[in-house]
């Protein structure tokens, strides 16, 4: 149920009108959150170059265990605390009385959540262009191939697993912090937090198909169609972008009443 621009003007007194100059731009919520990425993904592309050929060649080394699967345990620990904790809180913080958001507030929060849409745009590009490339790399180079490997462990098992957490919290996010979504539920949301999710079946299917019949890396392969899956969902942002863009079109277009003397 949308909140109508009588319950606007009714509400807000504060302003004479929403605008990015008095709702204000997460700037700071920006500049943190890409400083935080590139540091991460930088930190993990650096430690790929240089210990991949030097210790991460057989999964029976005992240097593979030191380097390589103490990083996959680590980090599969730290997505599940941290998305656990993440969702629980969401849901435990809500608040019962979102209707009542003053218009300001809410704005704002679409203003953070379109920081967040970019922010994945970009995570999904390094995903695709630097991470992904670096396992087709892997396969025509160093061809012996494993469920686990050096680009296995930071593509399957933190850039997917971290996008799909990422996703499963944004879509609780939308819900309890957005007015508009709060008595709904967002296909194209839940289309988009599906997509990771139905494609991790096929990773097994990848992996089983590379290591006993398929070693060479050809993306058109029939071995590689179930990642597709994981694309198309992704088409969804379109409808999430159209709801939300409906809805921040009648929060800028109301002009509420001046500020009393």
């Amino acid at each position: 149920m949308s909140i109508t621009a009588d319950r606007i003007k009714e509400d807000s007194l504060e302003t004479t009108e929403l605008t990015a100059d008095n709702v204000g731009i997460p700037w700071k919520m920006v500049f943190t959150t890409l400083i935080g990425l590139v540091t991460v993904l930088g930190a993990y592309r650096w430690y790929q170059m240089n210990y991949s050929f030097s210790v991460g060649m057989d999964y029976f080394e005992p240097i593979f265990q030191t380097y390589w699967m103490s990083l996959f345990y680590t980090q599969l620990t730290v997505i599940a605390i941290a998305g656990s904790a993440a969702l629980a809180w969401l849901w435990v913080s809500r608040e019962r009385d979102i209707q009542s958001l003053a218009p300001i507030e809410e704005l704002h929060r679409y203003f953070i959540f379109f920081a967040l849409l970019a922010f994945v745009g970009g995570i999904f590009v390094v995903a695709l262009d630097v991470f992904t490339e670096a396992d087709a790399a892997w396969h025509q180079t160093a061809i012996r191939d494993t469920d686990f490997t050096p680009t296995h462990i930071i593509l399957f098992y933190f850039m997917m697993p971290t996008m799909l957490v990422g996703l499963l919290v944004a879509t609780l996010w939308v819900h309890t912090r957005l007015p508009d979504f709060s008595n709904r539920v967002s296909i194209p949301m839940l289309i988009v937090a599906g997509g990771p999710l139905l494609v991790l079946p096929s990773l097994g299917y990848n992996e089983w198909g590379h290591t006993f019949f398929y070693a060479e890396e050809l993306f058109a392969a029939p071995i590689h169609w179930g990642f597709v899956v994981l694309s198309w969902g992704f088409f969804g942002f379109g409808g999430v972008i159209v709801q939300c863009l409906s809805r921040v079109t009648q929060l800028t277009k109301v002009e509420l009443a001046p500020v009393k003397p």
